[in-house]
């Protein structure tokens, strides 16, 4: 995994241990529209001049809704049946927890934290500070995952930092998809797109399933982890940052290793990876509360 960064070292990255946490990626490229909008020819019919339709315009990205973490990146997010008035959740990798990694097949619910988090605006700027309240959830088993509970509705955080919550796709993203990693803690953006789809993704003693593989522009480094993965045509979250292989190792810490279907493993030195988020939401009910049993819940128990 890409790994966090320690606050008071904006420029060190940490040691892949429980005490440092390990992962994240992503540098600088001006977001900007995936696609052109078409070329203005006219077309004849009965007799008249009729422009064709232009394609439809990709969102532009940028920094709203992000936010940075002491070691790592995040972003605010909404579920589908998020309202205005819930307690607002901050995203990030579960590698990222204050308290350290969390060891494979642990799952942390509901851990009180007072962890706060920086708000940017559009352009990066720093606009203030929101609060946790406490973990919600949080593993590295099966994915790269934590939210944080907010004492902030998204309603406060809106009046108070101009701010919009970013929203969370709920379908699987599609192969060559245009995305934008957006990393509050560098305050910088990688574009590429979305290369490919992984079975396992396995780093040390964690397994990751399905993962997100990204082509080979977008050269994370640590510190995002994290970090919204922005499908660039709808605007929503379609992933989550979380690892690369940095040095072409096999299965080990900060180099991943890909397994498919039949087991067969491949190295992809200098390759970057996301973790896909679009059945979480099935895991949150009213009020944006954590229930694991809801129907379609896939995120690993306690």
């Amino acid at each position: 995994m890409n790994r966090p960064l320690a606050a008071a070292l904006a420029t060190a990255v940490l040691g892949a241990t429980a005490l440092a946490g390990a992962a994240g990626t992503a540098t600088a490229a001006t977001p900007q529209d995936a696609a052109p909008g078409a070329a203005r020819t006219a077309a004849v019919a009965d007799g008249a001049l009729i422009a064709p339709a232009k394609a439809p315009k990709a969102k532009a990205v940028n920094f709203a809704g992000t936010v940075a973490l002491s070691n790592c990146s995040g972003s605010i997010v909404r579920m589908p049946t998020s309202t205005d008035n819930d307690p607002a959740l901050v995203m990030s990798n579960g590698h990222c927890l204050e308290s350290g990694m969390p060891d494979p097949g642990e799952v942390v619910v509901d851990q009180p934290s007072s962890r706060s988090f920086t708000v940017l605006s559009a352009s990066a700027g720093n606009l203030g500070t929101v609060r946790a309240t406490k973990v919600a959830y949080a593993t590295m088993t099966d994915t790269d995952v934590s939210f944080y509970e907010l004492s902030s509705t998204y309603a406060q955080i809106k009046q108070r930092y101009g701010i919009k919550a970013l929203d969370i796709a709920t379908t699987h993203p599609a192969k060559g998809s245009a995305i934008t990693v957006v990393s509050g803690y560098w305050k910088k953006t990688y574009s590429c797109n979305i290369d490919g789809f992984v079975p396992q993704l396995k780093e040390g003693g964690y397994v990751m399933k399905d993962s997100v593989r990204y082509t080979a522009a977008c050269k994370t480094i640590g510190g995002t982890s994290g970090s919204p993965v922005i499908d660039v045509a709808s605007g929503k979250v379609a992933a989550i940052n979380n690892t690369g292989n940095e040095d072409g190792g096999r299965c080990t810490m900060n180099n991943p290793c890909e397994i498919d279907e039949n087991g067969k493993v491949t190295v992809r030195k200098g390759i970057n990876y996301a973790q896909q988020i679009y059945a979480i939401p099935k895991c949150f009910g009213t009020g944006n509360k954590l229930d694991l049993g809801r129907a379609g819940c896939v995120l690993p128990k306690p």
